[in-house]
C-alpha cells in the first residue's frame, strides 16, 4: 500500500515526523498483516474448524481483542513518550474500538477487509495529530484514484494526493505528487474513450454520444512540476521528476506531444505500471528528505482536538 502522507489541505501526522511514521506503517502494516493471517490460517477466531477461513465474530472476546492489537505496539517497543507516541497510541485505541461484521471465506477476501481497514487508518494519520484534526470530506473514502494510489502501490511509495501548497503566500492545488524511492511523479489524470491533446487551453474527449472540451492536465501539470522543483533547488534535493498523463482505460492522442511527459494508456498502462509495482527498494533518505521538505511547504486547515468530545 502507498502511504497517504498529504489529503488535499488537511492535517497530516507525517508532518510531524516523515522519518518515524514512513517507517512506522511498514512495520506495522507487515507485524499486523502476518498475525491476523496466522490466526486465520489456524482457526483461531471461531469455534468451528475452517479452511482458509478467518471469521470475525462480534460475540467472541478474543478476536475483539484480536482486531485491537492490529498496528499496536507491545509495551517494550513503547520507548518514545513523546507526542508522536500518544498521537499513534490514542488514535489506534480509537481506531480499533470498532469491528468488521463480515465474515472472509478466502484469503483474498481477508486481504480487502485488512486493506479496508489499513486505508481507514491511513485517512485517519493523513487527516489529524494528538492535539489537531481537519474535517475530512466523505467524497475521499469513495474516490477511486485515491484508493488506486495507496493499495496498488509498494508501501514504500509515498503520496500527496491532490495537496495545497503555498505559492506566494496563496494556496495552490497541485497533481498529485507520488514519491517513490528513486523518482518524483507527478500524476495528472485524463481519462475517457479518446482524449485528443493539443496546445491550446482545452482538450477534446471524444465519446459514443460526442465531444466535449476539458481542461489541459498539461498546465496544472507543469505548475506541480514547476513548484517541486523549485523546492528541491532550494533544498538540494536530487530526485528526478517525471511528468505523466493517465488515461488507465481509454487512448490518448497527441501527434506532437512535449517530451519531457509520459502520455501514458491502455496500450502502454500495463507496462508502466508494473515497473512500478514491481519495485524493490527501501525507503531512501533522499525520498524522506524530498517528503518532509515538501510537507513543510503544504497548506493544512485544522481545528484543535475537542478531547471531552472524542472521549465521549
Amino acid at each position: 500500500m502507498g502511504q497517504l502522507i498529504k489529503l488535499q489541505d488537511y492535517i497530516s501526522r507525517y508532518e510531524n515526523d516523515v522519518y518515524r511514521y514512513a517507517s512506522e506503517f511498514i512495520r506495522l502494516k507487515k507485524k499486523q498483516w502476518e498475525r491476523i493471517k496466522e490466526e486465520w490460517e489456524n482457526g483461531e477466531t471461531n469455534d468451528a474448524p475452517i479452511d482458509s477461513s478467518w471469521e470475525w465474530l462480534e460475540e467472541k472476546r478474543s478476536v475483539f481483542q484480536t482486531i485491537r492489537g492490529w498496528f499496536k505496539r507491545s509495551e517494550e517497543e513503547r520507548t518514545d513518550e513523546g507526542l508522536n507516541s500518544q498521537e499513534t497510541s490514542c488514535d489506534e485505541d480509537e481506531f480499533f474500538s470498532s469491528m468488521f461484521v463480515t465474515e472472509p471465506k478466502t484469503v483474498d477476501e481477508l486481504k480487502l477487509l485488512f486493506l479496508e481497514k489499513v486505508f481507514e487508518l491511513q485517512m485517519k494519520w493523513a487527516s489529524s495529530t494528538l492535539k489537531h484534526v481537519s474535517i475530512v470530506d466523505r467524497k475521499f473514502y469513495y474516490e477511486e484514484p485515491l484508493k488506486y494510489f495507496l493499495q496498488r502501490f509498494p508501501d514504500t511509495y509515498l503520496c500527496l494526493y491532490k495537496p495545497v501548497f503555498l505559492a506566494k503566500n496563496a494556496p495552490v492545488e497541485l497533481d498529485t505528487v507520488l514519491l517513490s524511492p528513486l523518482a518524483t511523479w507527478c500524476i495528472s489524470f485524463a481519462e475517457g474513450e479518446i482524449i485528443v491533446g493539443s496546445t491550446e487551453r482545452f482538450w477534446t474527449e471524444i465519446e459514443k454520444n460526442g465531444e466535449k472540451k476539458r481542461i489541459n492536465p498539461l498546465i496544472s501539470l507543469r505548475r506541480t512540476e514547476k513548484i517541486i522543483s523549485d523546492l528541491y533547488d532550494r533544498y538540494e534535493i536530487e530526485l528526478p521528476i517525471k511528468k505523466v498523463i493517465l488515461n488507465r482505460y481509454g487512448y490518448i492522442d497527441y501527434r506532437y506531444a512535449p517530451g519531457d511527459v509520459e502520455l501514458i494508456d491502455k496500450r502502454y498502462y500495463e507496462q508502466w505500471f508494473s515497473s512500478l509495482r514491481s519495485s524493490t527498494a527501501p525507503l531512501k533518505h533522499m525520498q524522506l528528505k524530498a517528503a518532509s521538505h515538501l510537507l513543510r511547504h503544504c497548506y493544512s486547515h485544522y481545528y484543535e482536538r475537542q478531547w471531552q468530545e472524542d472521549e465521549q
